[in-house]
């Protein structure tokens, strides 16, 4: 069959069957901006249910489906070059001859599997309409090309597992904060899904698993993105020691690490590799958002980027598929988590460190440590000692301790301190800043 037959075939099929339901998540995009909308995250994050809410609100606003041209570039049955994404173009006008392309809206679901296909999208931008929304499952990708031939015509929206408050949602568990808080069956309800929460993280897919199925399948997740965003797409020749290195990133979760520390470990065992490879690899690694790296409090933007760096991980199920933890370690499984919840509400997330060290600084604003479980003294002094520490370094009346379920409020050295449990944190949302 030639291909623009089965272009048809694929874009009919769409046309006929009804669309998945989705549950409305904290991100919406918008209608009619007169901008590409790019969509850009992890894979299984959600970016597809996405587009599809979008093409739902359109038909409910009275738009016919058949205006929405919605495309899936991993569909196995195409297999398209660049010299053939005009084929969807003329594929479509032959099916709907009176429709008026200026009235379409296009959906291109992972569209970076299709070298240039920047040229094409900036083409339909410029001849034919700006409705147009595009997904993707690289950041740099998308931003490079982006940055080179869409500039000024885009606006960028970051697609990341679910928070908790989104994952209650999905779980079908209302919680009125104001009330259930006293309610000890409610609440012991909410905690319950917060531990789940805590190991096996947000993604949609998984959130709605039972719990025999979701490690298996975010091992599966893991291993998609290792091949198919990093092995396949930076053409890496040795996939086993990307996977040493990722598997020494996940060891060293919620820790200052160092490139170089893993290089030489590599050098003594007599494997050869360039440590700018593995500084390519970290790359990589953020691109594909499978980490992110938290900077350092520096007052100089030149030292922050150059200086030292956490890693963390965008999801705790995959943290948790990589590396094992159990109940000794919990603690950075949390910090790790709380850090996703923070990064989520907040612009600006860093680190402070300088006799002591602190988890968080938000917006330079507000002071956060990160404990499991305050119940032992030397961990307690420690954790208040360092929250104070960063307090007088930014001249802050009081700072905030994330537990797992410890609450209390108290006064140490003129600083107020606000012991929260986690899960207080993710319902509330905004929570530090009040």
């Amino acid at each position: 069959m030639k291909k623009k037959e089965v272009l048809k075939s694929v874009i009919i099929e769409f046309h006929s069957w009804d669309l998945p339901a989705v549950i409305d998540r904290e991100i919406e995009l918008p209608l009619n901006s007169n901008k590409i909308i790019s969509v850009v995250g992890s894979r299984r994050a959600g970016k597809t249910y996405l587009l599809f809410k979008t093409i739902e609100r359109l038909l409910n606003a009275g738009v016919k489906k058949k205006r929405c041209l919605y495309f899936n570039f991993e569909d196995e049955r195409v297999d398209l070059i660049q010299e053939d994404l005009d084929l969807i173009l003329h594929a479509y006008r032959e099916l709907y001859p009176e429709t008026d392309l200026r009235e379409t809206y296009f959906f291109f679901d992972e569209v970076q599997n299709v070298n240039r296909w920047e040229k094409f999208i900036r083409r339909i931008y410029d001849t034919i309409t700006k409705n147009i929304f595009i997904t993707g499952s690289n950041s740099k990708l998308l931003g490079d090309e982006i940055a080179t031939s869409l500039r000024g015509r885009t606006l960028k929206y970051e697609v990341y597992p679910l928070t908790f408050k989104e994952f209650l949602k999905f779980k079908g568990f209302e919680f009125n904060a104001a009330i259930d808080f006293y309610d000890s069956k409610k609440k012991s309800m909410l905690i319950k899904l917060f531990e789940d929460f805590l190991v096996y993280g947000g993604f949609p897919e998984i959130a709605l698993m039972t719990k025999d199925l979701k490690l298996r399948s975010l091992q599966e997740y893991f291993n998609v993105m290792i091949y198919r965003d990093i092995v396949e797409r930076y053409n890496i020749k040795d996939s086993f020691i990307l996977k040493y290195f990722i598997k020494r990133l996940a060891e060293n979760v919620t820790k200052s690490f160092s490139v170089n520390k893993i290089y030489n470990e590599l050098k003594s065992q007599g494997i050869k590799i360039g440590k700018n490879t593995l500084y390519n690899y970290l790359e990589y690694l953020e691109n594909c958002y499978l980490i992110k790296l938290v900077k350092k409090h520096y007052n100089s933007v030149l030292k922050s980027d150059l200086g030292e760096r956490k890693v963390y991980f965008i999801d705790n199920g995959l943290l948790n598929a990589i590396r094992a933890f159990d109940s000794k370690n919990f603690g950075a499984l949390l910090e790790n988590l709380v850090w996703r919840e923070l990064s989520s509400q907040y612009n600006k997330v860093c680190f402070f460190k300088e006799k002591k060290e602190c988890d968080f600084i938000i917006d330079d604003k507000v002071a956060v440590q990160v404990c499991y479980d305050l119940t032992d003294s030397d961990t307690r002094k420690r954790e208040i000692d360092s929250l104070i520490e960063c307090c007088k370094h930014f001249n802050l009346q009081k700072g905030f301790i994330i537990t797992f379920d410890d609450e209390e409020d108290l006064i140490k050295a003129n600083v107020k301190i606000y012991v929260v449990p986690a899960y207080k944190l993710a319902v509330l949302r905004k929570y530090l800043l009040c």
